[in-house]
């Protein structure tokens, strides 16, 4: 007897499923069977099939994508009781055990053959939650992927011990409930004292390594997008030019999910809905499950929406913004309030932040506004068990608040009330394993789905955040010119005609004259100086000195790089030392620098400021705050320590370095880095300074000196439009092998309104590999483009989702990997 696929779309809403698969021979499942161990939670030989509710509909867990279905198999009686939504299983699939989640539970099936019986209930715990397992069917639409991969992201891998704690500490916290307060004291208990691990960094400019909150196992995802064949959807829409949430996805609770019950539906707020304050769709206040004290927000204050946006959470309505953070900020402390406003309706809350870094941050201010052991922390630094531990907690709905990287996202906070995405513009929020989903498009379509408000707040602002302000479907919640300017610090630009030592020699220089006097003046007013170098290392850049051109290794040629003032060049793919460098263009044998890595940089302030303690924040030694003492802190974007009482001065070096990259979000991406530094210098009438190493007559400088990113990101959404780039045009990858990418192309069934850019040679590409130079990989590679206006997103997906499925139902060996809005474009 074999699996077949069900057809039941009330099973699950937005979970439908296709026409059926032929099942596995007999012999081979009864072979299979004589060779597996029989167990006593094991589907039982001669047991018969449960009189209730029979058939049981499971998402198995193949990522192949014409297999990307729903499959009915039948219950087993001794297996009834515990085979229930959101549970794990064991199916036998095409003659092999196989892991998977019962989705919901039926009657009858339309399947005309056998079914196959579920050998296994591996937990009773229903892992995976209905809203969840919508999502991810959603967002595996959105991006041409599995519901597979994305249950893979969604849910962490069972940990027995992890689970047993996390029950065992419910059982006693409901032991103990009839005569104290809901404080578990047990091992296992979400307590705000959880540490949050080590920092693993495996970049220059960041804190945390793998990034997996919630995901499955550390392994890497699929290479190719392989989404299912014509498989169900969920409906959702967009907004208006292409935003990324629904504006009719539906949406149940749990139990219409389980039982096959009707569904509701939440649509964006129309532009006239939401006046003063970001409010929409109002629904019934919710009475919160413990006595929550509605303190005083003077934080919030200072933004005029602010306190609608937390009346609206206060009340359970939807409210969703953009959040525009003021220099200096404490925002740490401002989410942890709104996190207390939708605590108070009785409603969870899930954070995002871009590394562990700035979740350390907000986890201490989430413990000093928070009732105790209310919010847990997700990240991969936590281990196996403890986080399997924390999501199961999460998941029986015993903690309401979450913060976690990128994939907490999916976290499956009961009644979720507010999700919060900040710095939405930093890489990190990517996802890198197929579909490759982005942590604010995930928390959009959630959003859209549920009702609940949404936030998207930094101190920079990205095209798509101006997107959702522009289309409004989000309002903005910014502070008035008055107050920015009262807490901003002085802003200038190295190259400015009215700068110190403007008309001198050195204005050119690295390090300017303004720099230095900035510097100077901070460090003698007993302040400490933050310097932001765009590079770590020593010289991790090196170019012929007569000709300029890259200097490249003989033997691979890969980038040359210096790792220290006492060792030869070497190359940075291969490792092979190059002691006699001959360039091959001019035949030149001298080399200079192209970069100045953190190493060099604080070496040479070192000899300019003798008597201060220098000190770097880069890679694997980073550091999470500083001293209010005299001192040089340099760091790479990303990695800026916080300094108690603010930095007197802050030198932006290298600003041309981040302006010339061959990227289409060079400009957003550098004013991001540079406003995060800035924020962190004190305001300008307790003397701090920042000098940014650019020409003044930049658009992006210009607009960091009038600290206006909302300005920025709207003209550069106009760019955008006009040229017909994301966010503005829906665009995809196709990647692999010149011969597949062609054939695939001719494959294609496009609207007549998209149009295939290339395909061209990878190699080609400098963004190809982390933002440098292209790889020794990428030779014999190509990667064609399509875009489309964003109206026709929906019809590209699906079609690239019939690709991916017609490939790999022939078994090719040639792989084509398809990503839906690709991070580099050029």
């Amino acid at each position: 007897m074999g699996p077949s696929v069900s057809a039941h779309a009330a099973a699950l809403p937005g979970l439908e499923t296709p026409e059926p698969v032929a099942p596995p021979a007999r012999e081979q499942d009864r072979r299979a069977a004589r060779t597996s161990p029989r167990r006593s939670t094991s589907t039982a030989g001669a047991s018969p099939v449960s009189t209730e509710l029979p058939v049981a509909v499971v998402a198995v867990d193949v990522s192949l994508p014409h297999l990307d279905r729903l499959f009915d198999y039948l219950v087993p009686e001794n297996l009834s009781a515990e085979a229930q939504p959101g549970v794990r299983v064991r199916v036998r699939f095409a003659g092999r055990l196989i892991d998977g989640f019962v989705l919901a539970r039926k009657e009858s099936t339309e399947h005309t053959g056998k079914l196959g019986l579920l050998q296994k209930v591996v937990s009773a715990e229903p892992a995976l939650a209905p809203e969840i397992a919508v999502l991810a069917r959603t967002v595996a639409d959105r991006y041409a992927g599995t519901l597979a991969d994305v249950i893979r992201l969604a849910v962490p891998p069972r940990h027995a011990r992890g689970e047993k704690s996390a029950l065992g500490a419910s059982e006693r916290a409901a032991a103990d409930s009839t005569g104290a307060d809901r404080s578990t004291g047990a091992d296992g208990s979400p307590g705000p004292d959880d540490s949050i691990g080590s920092d693993d960094s495996t970049g220059p400019d960041r804190r945390t390594g793998a990034d997996d909150s919630t995901g499955a196992d550390g392994n890497a995802g699929p290479d190719k997008r392989e989404g299912g064949d014509e498989g169900g959807t969920s409906d959702t829409g967009s907004t208006p030019d292409g935003g990324a949430a629904a504006d009719e996805a539906a949406v149940t609770d749990d139990e219409g999910a389980a039982t096959g019950g009707g569904s509701t539906t939440h649509s964006a707020p129309a532009q006239d809905e939401v006046a003063d304050d970001p409010v929409a769709t109002a629904e019934p206040d919710r009475v919160p499950d413990g006595p929550i004290q509605r303190e005083q927000t003077p934080g919030w204050d200072r933004y005029p929406a602010g306190p609608a946006f937390l009346t609206a959470l206060r009340t359970g309505r939807t409210a969703r913004a953009v959040w525009q953070m003021l220099p200096g900020e404490d925002w740490p402390t401002r989410l942890a309030e709104a996190a207390a406003a939708a605590l108070a309706a009785g409603r969870g809350t899930v954070l995002v932040l871009p590394d562990v870094g700035e979740l350390a941050r907000v986890d201490a201010a989430l413990t000093a506004v928070l009732p105790a052991r209310s919010h847990v922390t997700l990240t991969a630094d936590l281990g196996p068990e403890t986080r399997y531990r924390r999501f199961v907690q999460i998941r029986r709905g015993e903690v309401k608040v979450v913060a976690g990287t990128r994939a907490a996202a999916f976290a499956p906070v009961a009644d979720l009330g507010l999700a919060v995405i900040i710095d939405d513009g930093d890489d990190h929020h990517a996802e890198p394993r197929a579909p490759y989903p982005h942590a604010r498009e995930v928390l959009m379509l959630r959003s859209a789905q549920t009702g609940s408000a949404l936030l998207v707040g930094g101190f920079a602002r990205t095209a798509e955040a101006a997107l959702l302000v522009e289309s409004g479907w989000a309002r903005e919640i910014v502070a008035d010119r008055a107050t920015v300017r009262t807490r901003a610090p002085r802003i200038e630009a190295a190259g400015d005609e009215f700068a110190r030592g403007a008309d001198s020699a050195a204005a050119r220089a690295r390090i300017s004259p303004a720099a230095f006097q900035a510097a100077r003046t901070a460090l003698e007013s007993g302040a400490p100086v933050l310097v932001q170098v765009p590079r770590r290392g020593y010289l991790p850049s090196l170019g012929c000195a007569r000709c300029r051109r890259p200097a490249r290794c003989r033997h691979c040629h890969g980038p040359l790089a210096l790792r220290g003032p006492d060792q030869p060049p070497a190359c940075r793919w291969c490792g092979i030392a190059e002691a006699h460098f001959v360039c091959g263009a001019c035949g030149s044998t001298a080399l200079r620098s192209t970069v100045v890595g953190t190493r060099r940089t604080a070496e040479e302030l070192g000899r300019a400021f003798p008597n201060v303690p220098a000190l770097t924040s880069a890679g694997d030694t980073i550091r999470s705050d500083v001293p209010a003492s005299p001192q040089l802190v340099v760091a790479t974007p990303g990695a800026e320590p916080v300094a108690d009482g603010g930095y007197g001065a802050a030198l932006l070096l290298d600003g041309s370095t981040l302006l010339i990259r061959p990227d289409l979000r060079a400009a957003e991406e550098a004013l991001r880095r540079w406003m995060i530094a800035a924020a962190l210098v004190r305001p300008a009438r307790d003397g701090g300074r920042v000098v940014v190493g650019a020409d003044s007559s930049l658009p992006t400088v210009q607009a960091l000196i009038r600290w206006d990113p909302a300005g920025h990101a709207a003209a550069e959404l106009a760019a955008r439009r006009e040229l017909g780039f994301p966010p503005a045009a829906a665009m995809a990858a196709l990647e692999g092998e010149d011969a597949a990418v062609a054939e695939a192309l001719t494959e294609l069934r496009l609207p007549d309104t998209a149009e295939v850019l290339g395909p061209v040679p990878v190699e080609d590409l400098p963004s190809a590999v982390g933002g440098g130079m292209p790889g020794p990989e990428s030779a014999g590679r190509v990667r064609a483009l399509i875009r489309s206006p964003q109206r026709d997103r929906k019809a590209v997906a699906a079609d690239l989702t019939r690709l991916t499925a017609l490939r790999s139902a022939r078994k090719g060996t040639a792989t084509v990997r398809v990503q839906i809005d690709p991070d580099a474009l050029f």
